[in-house]
């Protein structure tokens, strides 16, 4: 296996090696911090540092494709719009559309239902090929999930929606105009898709959190197991796991939402009022999801937050952009060239914000190292930290409850930890009730290399 595990005594050796080049060949040798023990994937670990490359580069050519041949499907469900187009492909139909509850049907919530239905597969598919790409942690493949989730919906259900909805309905105008006249004819068609997002934010969102709430496919593949599968108490308690919260799902979901409040809050602002009523359910759902139902299944440090903020401000240039197209169609055309700093400060202040503050969330300082390394001498100096890390890093197979629970105890005997209201031995095990985990920001003296 092409990697290693290696602990130390002090966190600042840890941290000087994990953030360092340990050779003059910049391909062998590399250190990096280690995912927490219940954040490691253990099935790419033995993957070569070339095939992670190659792997990667595959996966990010199918995405290519996948995002951009999806949106047929897109384009057929945005045509279930315009009842005209309908009746003119299938006249036979003329009579039944014709009919006011179907009529209202097709126009209103159809169109955000099936789109629904296609993107329901979506997470299960781009979490695989985040893992065929090769990432070692659970948490980096959430993140990467989580991002090709975001791109698929910034092009298809966005992008998409706009673009297809304007070609297919002004696709005459397009063949027989300037192209100094297409910006304005996409202006225009803007506002238009307005009706469209407010009924995909009722369908998809009010009753996504609804359902989020309800729990109701949960609730049935429990029951399923329990009458099928559950033998001992061990399966009951495999059966009524709660997981975690579906980060590569809920996040890209919450910033589309955030995109199209920033875009129709200046073009079309009478769509806000269902994008704050969304968020303000999202708040307290998620709230108690958290507290009260789902577990924790590793510690990631804010490990998401760099990648929610670049693309809350890259949604923040998406918007300036469109406001820009749109002026530029109205009487306020000549203010446009003006606006222009627009983009480029938010762009100058994401760029800042990066350099600035990522590597916070990237390098563990070795003041901090060193400062906790010697209140640690002082403050703890029978502390048996070997006999915590010699058996943390074991591969899962090698391991079973009750030997962790004895480990755990025998490392620190002064345990004052109050355990929470909820506790789940099964995805939140002792390791995860003290301090020392594989992160940077934490005191874990861990980090792995790849030879």
């Amino acid at each position: 296996m092409p990697v290693a595990f290696v602990s130390f005594n002090t966190r600042w050796g840890a941290a000087v090696c994990a953030q360092t080049q340990q050779s003059k060949n910049p391909t062998i040798w590399l250190t990096e911090w280690a995912p927490e023990p219940r954040d490691v994937y253990w099935s790419n670990l033995a993957i070569p540092f070339v095939a992670i490359a190659i792997r990667k580069l595959v996966m990010g050519v199918t995405l290519f494709f996948l995002v951009f041949f999806f949106m047929i499907p897109i384009a057929a469900v945005q045509s279930l719009a315009n009842l005209d187009g309908i009746e003119k492909v299938a006249p036979f139909l003329k009579s039944i559309i014709e009919v006011k509850i179907i009529k209202s049907f097709l126009q209103g919530f159809l169109p955000g239902l099936a789109l629904k239905i296609f993107l329901i597969i979506l997470p299960t598919i781009l979490m695989i090929m985040s893992k065929i790409e090769g990432y070692a942690a659970t948490s980096i493949l959430e993140r990467r999930a989580a991002a090709k989730y975001y791109y698929f919906m910034l092009v298809n259900v966005f992008l998409g929606s706009i673009i297809t909805g304007t070609a297919f309905q002004q696709l005459h105008a397009f063949l027989h105009q300037s192209p100094t006249q297409i910006p304005k004819t996409i202006g225009v068609s803007i506002p238009m898709k307005a009706t469209f997002f407010i009924t995909y934010i009722m369908v998809d969102g009010w009753a996504g959190i609804a359902g989020e709430i309800l729990r109701l496919k949960p609730l049935i593949i429990f029951h399923l197991k329990n009458m099928f599968l559950v033998k001992t108490e061990k399966d009951r308690e495999n059966a009524m796991d709660p997981g975690s919260v579906g980060f590569p799902e809920a996040l890209p979901q919450l910033q589309l939402y955030f995109l199209l409040g920033l875009v129709y809050a200046v073009i079309t602002p009478i769509l806000l009022p269902f994008i704050v009523i969304f968020f303000g359910f999202a708040y307290f759902v998620y709230r108690h999801q958290v507290i009260n139902v789902y577990n924790q299944e590793y510690e990631s440090v804010a490990a998401f937050w760099p990648h929610v903020h670049s693309r809350i401000v890259a949604a923040l240039v998406i918007s300036q952009l469109l406001l820009l197209g749109l002026l530029s169609t109205k009487k306020a055309a000549d203010s446009t060239p003006i606006l222009l700093a627009l983009p480029v400060l938010t762009i100058w202040f994401q760029r800042f914000c990066k350099s600035r503050f990522e590597p916070a969330f990237r390098r563990y300082p070795l003041e901090e190292a060193m400062a906790k390394d010697t209140l640690e001498r002082a403050t703890e100096p029978n502390l048996n930290l070997k006999g915590y890390l010699s058996n943390s890093y074991l591969h899962p197979i090698f391991k079973s409850e009750g030997n962790e629970e004895n480990e755990m105890g025998e490392w620190r005997d002064d345990d004052s930890l109050v355990l929470t209201k909820r506790h789940s031995k099964l995805n939140t095990p002792g390791a995860s009730e003290n301090s020392y985990i594989a992160s940077p920001e934490y005191d874990e003296e861990t980090y792995n290399y790849q030879v």
